[in-house]
């Protein structure tokens, strides 16, 4: 890692209080551009990076995947022209890939019982792939939230959980009666931690250390496939029929929108399925001065 990157590193981590994985997926993004370009910041001009763009687009990245590339090289070369790198951002000139509204994929509430029924509780393990599922599901987590769950956020009796979320914010989210069945019969179980360190984290390996996000998608993956579901499904595949399936029920939308820890409704108004019209005429239909009385 060049020097300037590892700058930019810490600028994100201490100044931007980004997230771990967040962190290193932007330097990453940035690390791929300056070993295409070579590394003399100051050199690198529009027309070199949306070269870049291109040779990745026939590479095979998708649009979304594309832009989310621009997006982070945006972001660096903002801060080299805020350190005084270089005079103004090549980016600027260089336009987004348009995109269509983006829907993942939503699993039936059937799809979801086939999946945590297709775990095999008698197998090693089996408990805790169970409790992680129902809580993916359950709680509605995302997969760092779930895999970094510590036990004393974990309230069995009061019901809910204290989720640790993005930008390190807070919130309180529910706990079902299925979702704290289940970790109780994992807590019966669980192994040993390996250190100190890991007294407090709830799901473990083997090993007594924490899972990582790529074995919590692994375990979707294969329990899904175990469940016979054809789906191209992850860990935020749960999210979002959580959310969805509370919506279909009557949850309100800004319940859901505190329980996903969302900053802005227009993101879980995406998560959920439900156009933007639909709880716009909603709200104006129960509102005393909107004239559908």
């Amino acid at each position: 890692m060049t020097g300037i990157v590892k700058d930019y590193r810490n600028y994100l981590r201490l100044e931007r209080r980004m997230s771990p994985n967040t962190v290193t997926s932007y330097c990453h993004d940035v690390e791929g551009l300056i070993g295409w370009c070579g590394d003399d910041v100051a050199g690198i001009g529009t027309e070199q990076i949306a070269q870049y763009l291109g040779k990745v687009t026939e590479d095979g990245l998708g649009k979304r995947s594309t832009a989310r590339l621009l997006s982070s090289l945006r972001s660096f070369f903002d801060w080299c022209v805020q350190e005084g790198e270089i005079p103004e951002n090549p980016c600027d000139r260089i336009d987004s890939p348009k995109l269509g509204k983006y829907l993942p994929a939503v699993l039936s509430v059937q799809e979801v019982e086939a999946i945590l029924d297709s775990v095999d509780l008698k197998k090693p393990f089996g408990l805790r792939d169970r409790a992680i599922l129902e809580v993916l599901y359950g709680c509605g987590l995302r997969v760092s939230e779930a895999a970094g769950l510590q036990i004393s956020h974990v309230h069995l009796e009061e019901g809910f959980v204290d989720v640790v979320g993005k930008g390190d914010k807070q919130r309180l989210v529910p706990l079902g009666e299925m979702a704290a069945d289940a970790i109780k019969a994992y807590l019966a179980c669980r192994p040993e931690p390996a250190g100190r360190a890991y007294d407090d984290i709830l799901f473990l390996n083997r090993f007594g250390k924490p899972l990582s996000r790529i074995s919590v998608f692994k375990l979707v993956k294969q329990q899904a496939m175990a469940a016979g579901i054809q789906k191209e499904i992850s860990p935020h595949t749960f999210r979002h029929s959580f959310a969805t399936h509370l919506i279909e029920n009557g949850a309100d939308l800004r319940i859901v929108q505190e329980m996903l820890g969302h900053e802005s409704i227009l993101t879980t108004e995406l998560y959920t399925h439900i156009d933007s019209s639909t709880w716009h005429e909603n709200v104006l239909k129960h509102h005393p001065r909107s004239g559908y009385n």
